[in-house]
């Protein structure tokens, strides 16, 4: 039984700044724990001896034994059958073996190695090779150590992260909420006209908007506004436009200035976007802009006067069937400081119908990367020609959401549809 140290083996002595970890030794040889406990001893570790592999995994549950110096050959079981019983542990700290072995053949270290041995050190034990294993199993452990530190660390930071999405979560629901209740109807109907509003996020809110507000008893106000950009940023500026285009303050609305002799007149809406692309470079000094339609309807006679900005063509369904679509254009709002603008006229007869909508519509891309485009809203709403309303509004989100295979758009959709009817007979 190889119970010493080689004669010539130098035994190195204790180096008091390197931190000492807690080892047990098992080996059935009381002569052999003895030697190896008074070296690990003599380098400053705590040392606890065990004779039995059986009590020793009892006493491994405690986490601060960090190393297992073993014997490979024991009764009742073996260096490599002990090995697998630790790792099976489920234990709060990594436990470093060093099998002792007088066994030289391959296969044999493999097997080891293979059971959950870290290191073998062959009989008789040299010190300053048994210093130097312990030394490397040291690192090991202290690395192991570090690593569930800053795993811990990292999963507190998830925790931490995880509650401030939620309270996120939660304030973007709300937002949501909030941005839904500007517009104010989704169906509102006129004196000659009636009209219906969609609005769907693509997040939790979103840039778009649709609206009205009346302007007098013959007139009222349509716009669609696409704010650039997405999520909270976006739905700020839109909740800011939306104070601009208010129906409940019609002094505060930026398309309405007062008449000499009392009530309010629309103004231009070329004047309107240029208003508002001031407002927008002057005072609100941001890098968004936005694009829109604003449209001034005269209900007894049909006659719109309109400003594009940036904003997709408004589509005109005439009563035979035909879409034509307005515009030219023209350049978003908050873009550059000398824009210009211009408003257009054009007129309904009894049975037209507008279609105002953002380019989450007609851009919206399908499964291969492609776009609607203007041709299919042109197909869209020939083939709903006798739909109304809302039905038509939402047959049209139906269509759009089976061409993206989903209910997820890349942007938010909005729309306005403007059905005129013209004057009872």
């Amino acid at each position: 039984m190889n119970l010493s140290l080689r004669p010539s083996a130098h035994v190195p002595t204790l180096d008091p700044a390197r931190p000492r970890e807690r080892v047990m030794v098992l080996d059935d040889s009381r002569a052999q724990r003895t030697l190896l406990c008074s070296l690990l001893k003599r380098w400053g570790h705590d040392v606890l001896s065990c004779e039995r592999p059986e009590i020793a995994l009892e006493l491994l549950a405690d986490p601060t034994i960090t190393m297992i110096v073993s014997d490979w050959v024991m009764p009742g079981m073996d260096g490599p059958e002990f090995c697998r019983r630790v790792r099976a542990m489920a234990r709060e700290s990594y436990a470093y073996i060093l099998l002792l072995t007088s066994k030289s053949d391959k296969n044999a270290i493999a097997h080891g190695l293979d059971a959950g041995a870290d290191d073998f050190l062959t009989k008789p034990v040299n010190g300053p090779e048994l210093r130097a294993r312990i030394h490397a199993g040291e690192r090991i452990v202290a690395m192991q150590r570090e690593l569930v530190a800053k795993n811990k660390m990292v999963s507190a930071a998830l925790s931490e992260i995880s509650a401030l999405y939620d309270a996120l979560d939660r304030d973007l629901m709300e937002a949501k909420k909030l941005q839904a209740s500007l517009l104010q109807d989704t169906m509102r109907q006129f004196d000659t006209a009636m009209a219906s509003f969609l609005l769907r996020s693509s997040g939790h809110v979103g840039g778009d908007l649709v609206g009205y507000f009346p302007v007098s008893d013959r007139q009222i106000g349509l716009f669609s506004l696409d704010v650039s950009g997405h999520g909270v940023t976006s739905a700020m500026m839109t909740a800011r436009l939306a104070g601009r285009l208010t129906s409940a303050s019609p002094e505060q609305n930026i398309a309405l200035e007062r008449r000499a002799g009392g009530g309010y007149a629309p103004l231009s809406p070329h004047l309107v976007a240029a208003r508002l692309n001031r407002l927008m470079l002057e005072e609100v000094e941001t890098d968004l802009y936005f694009t829109l339609c604003l449209v001034i309807l005269d209900l007894p006679t049909g006659r719109i006067s309109m400003v594009q900005a940036g904003h997709p063509h408004p589509a005109v369904q005439r009563r035979d069937g035909r879409v034509e679509f307005l515009g030219r254009g023209g350049l978003p709002v908050g873009l550059l400081p000398d824009a210009e603008y211009e408003t257009l006229e054009a007129e309904l007869a009894p049975g037209d119908r507008l279609l105002i909508y953002s380019d989450g519509l007609t851009e919206c891309p399908g499964p291969h990367g492609d776009m609607l485009g203007e041709d299919w809203l042109t197909k869209m709403l020939q083939a709903g020609r006798l739909q109304t309303g809302r039905r038509f509004l939402d047959g049209l989100l139906t269509d759009l959401q089976g061409y993206a295979n989903g209910s997820d758009f890349p942007d938010d959709v909005s729309a306005i549809l403007l059905e005129y009817t013209g004057a009872a007979s």
